[in-house]
């Protein structure tokens, strides 16, 4: 038998897939960053970043957002997760349901439901307006930091209550027959212990704030931050020298490496294996305690979920303009959807559809071919899946714009580089969710099907991928949801005619029409809900098991 077919053969063809459509274009970025207008070399963009403040202010103002909004969701998430996993409290199963409201509510939607509640025209500014109370402004450091922890939080929630449901409570009981108060054991053995998936996952939200796009441009008009510089640079270049663009970019992708970096130094510091051993028990609170740990989870989960019923009531309210008429309800809204807008619908349908198809399908492939073919490129292809982990969706979006605007691929433009544009942006969570139970398969199941005849691929559609189906389910889902939700890679890719739900709210945000901006939320949020509700129920898909 050839031991190059088939699987030699796919992984150098998943191989050539990212070479082209990742590293190609985020390398070309890079390179163009130092390319002048005259086409030779030159650092021009980075002596223009270096002199101009309001480059360098952009920068600094990203750091301190990124920090700041990784803090607070590390209180409120840790929090959340310790009086989840060590107390019973009577909201405790509602918590639990907390990570799908990062599904069902887009960035973009939860930015907008704020700013319809604490904008210039928003409900309660109003209320305090005519109450004459005074009110900060929402747009700036306020709105970013509130509305951000608000969105990430969840991120740090599930890393740390997994840690905190893994670890050995006889390690703890151990401290207190030391002497140690309760308290003490906490801050000494059990954080400690947690830190390590409390600073991956801080990663993942500080990543997701520097290159946050939909939050950022809403409601930071007055703090100038690095995702909005580099979408505007775009604008402004386009048909251009991409000079500023290629080189806020390149300081995007440098600056989220330096964390990732630093990270994983500190993090092979400090490595802790836990034993596995007793969870600790879960107590049972009275009296003020209780009342005070319910009190503020059932906060935390109407401030989670607000945006929704906002925006829902918001879609049916009468608006002229940027001001909404509360308690005027209207048809309206929707209405002009159906005469005027439906192609941006199906505009989203078949985009989805189409990346979730190819990307899943990928993602299954290379999820076999790295835990149980591996080969001399495997690592390559592992590097390279991290790759668009590490930039923003608006730089990504650039690199391929920039990447097949000529040459013998012309894509730039096209409805396949918007489809690709979501493939690639979620590519790496769908091979983490399709590769999920693989480790659990065993090897002598294929090994028993090719000594009996059955050639390798055919044993792959028989046995491997029916008993991997779970973990693609889950992938499935993950990834219809977020290329439903996507808007950062594609605002600066699409043309007229190509406007997706997520492209048209932010138009609409964007000229304070935030009635019928509501109503596509409203749609969008329908379209998210239906596949994650029929997975969960019907399908019994573990979405948050990886």
């Amino acid at each position: 038998m050839n031991r190059f077919l088939p699987w030699g053969m796919l992984s150098l063809v998943a191989l050539f897939f990212l070479a082209v459509f990742i590293a190609y274009p985020i390398f070309g970025v890079l390179a163009r960053s130092f390319i002048g207008d005259s086409g030779s070399f030159s650092v021009e963009g980075f002596v223009i970043f270096l002199t101009k403040g309001r480059y360098l202010e952009a920068l600094g103002n990203s750091m301190i957002l990124g920090i700041t909004v990784t803090f607070t969701c590390t209180l409120v998430g840790v929090f959340l997760a310790f009086i989840v996993a060590r107390y019973e409290i009577p909201l405790g199963s509602m918590i639990l349901l907390l990570p799908l409201s990062i599904l069902i509510i887009p960035e973009l939607i939860t930015a907008q439901s704020w700013i319809m509640v604490f904008g210039n025209d928003g409900l309660l500014t109003r209320l305090f307006r005519a109450l004459g109370v005074p009110f900060p402004r929402f747009y700036g450091w306020l709105g970013l930091i509130y509305v951000m922890t608000l969105s990430f939080y969840v991120h740090i929630f599930l890393a740390a209550l997994a840690a905190l449901r893994s670890f050995d409570h006889s390690l703890e009981e151990a401290g207190q027959s030391l002497g140690t108060a309760p308290l003490v054991t906490y801050f000494k053995v059990v954080f400690p212990t947690i830190m390590p998936a409390v600073l991956s996952a801080g990663l993942i939200v500080f990543t997701l704030v520097v290159g946050n796009f939909a939050i950022s441009i809403n409601l930071g008009q007055s703090v100038p931050l690095l995702s909005v510089l580099t979408y505007r640079s775009f604008i402004s270049e386009m048909g251009g020298s991409p000079v500023m663009q290629s080189t806020l970019a390149t300081v995007s992708i440098l600056l989220v490496a330096s964390i990732l970096f630093l990270q994983k130094r500190y993090l092979s510091k400090k490595d802790y294996q836990m034993i596995a051993g007793r969870t600790p028990p879960r107590k049972k609170l009275k009296g003020w305690k209780s009342l005070l740990a319910s009190g503020a989870a059932a906060l935390i989960i109407v401030l989670s979920l607000l945006p929704a019923f906002v925006v829902l009531v918001g879609s049916f309210t009468y608006s002229s303009g940027p001001v909404m008429h509360w308690g005027q309800f209207t048809f309206e809204n929707y209405s002009r959807i159906w005469d005027f807008n439906l192609d941006v619908i199906l505009n989203s349908l078949k985009f989805a559809s189409l990346a979730t198809t190819f990307g899943v399908s990928f993602a299954t492939l290379v999820s076999y071919l790295l835990i149980k073919k591996r080969s001399s490129v495997s690592s390559t292809l592992d590097y390279l899946l991290l790759l668009p982990l590490t930039i923003s969706g608006t730089v990504l979006g650039i690199a391929l714009a920039q990447g097949f605007n000529s040459g013998p691929l012309v894509l730039t433009g096209t409805s396949a580089l918007m489809v690709l544009a979501m493939m690639v942006r979620r590519l790496p969570f769908g091979v983490r969710n399709a590769s999920s139970n693989l480790h659990n398969i065993s090897n002598s199941l294929e090994e028993a099907s090719v000594s009996l005849g059955v050639p390798p691929l055919k044993t792959f559609f028989k046995v491997v991928l029916p008993l991997m189906a779970p973990g693609i389910a889950a992938a499935a889902i993950l990834t219809w949801v977020t290329t439903v939700a996507e808007l950062s890679a594609v605002v600066v890719l699409y043309q007229a005619g190509q406007e997706t739900l997520p492209i048209q709210i932010f138009r609409l945000i964007s000229s304070d029409l935030m009635g019928r901006a509501s109503a596509f939320g409203v749609i969008n949020m329908i379209i998210i809900i239906l596949p994650v509700f029929f997975g969960i129920r019907v399908m019994k898909v573990k979405l948050f098991a990886s």
